[in-house]
């Protein structure tokens, strides 16, 4: 059996990079208002762990994306399929990733879907080509590189 997992990415905004982030893959933000209330209902002390987003009970230091076209727990809002979920930590980002997403929009889409996630907050980095591959690579708004291809 394959082995369930999510992309963890660190970071000091977690709601900004999950906005962002959401918006470059098609995915969206989960809502975990309803865990957050069913905690809180069983007298869980997580009052200074939380915050209000877009009218919503969300974690303070964590958020999360899922598939949009995958299963989602009713009771967590954690989705059952591919997950991204960002973490504050203390520490800033200082060297380049050593891990990274390739976006494949294919090489007609590749100068229109830049320019859509620049937009959006992404900054434009450089660009490569091996083999008749060609890639950009851009940054999200904490500076994480990814590429689109």
């Amino acid at each position: 059996m394959a082995v369930r997992y999510k992309v963890c990415i660190d970071c000091a905004d977690p709601h900004l990079l999950a906005r962002f982030w959401a918006e470059a893959l098609g995915y969206v933000v989960e809502d975990h208002s309803t865990l957050i209330k069913s905690l809180l209902a069983n007298g869980v002390p997580v009052e200074d762990q939380v915050t209000e987003i877009d009218g919503r009970s969300a974690w303070k230091h964590a958020a999360a994306l899922r598939d949009p076209d995958h299963p989602v727990n009713p009771d967590t809002g954690v989705g059952q399929g591919g997950r991204v979920l960002f973490q504050v930590v203390p520490e800033i980002k200082q060297v380049k990733n050593r891990v990274h997403l390739d976006l494949h929009f294919g090489p007609d889409q590749v100068e229109s879907e830049v320019a859509r996630l620049c937009a959006h907050g992404a900054t434009r980095l450089g660009e490569g080509s091996e083999g008749g591959s060609r890639w950009v690579v851009l940054a999200d708004p904490e500076g994480n590189e990814f590429c689109v291809a």
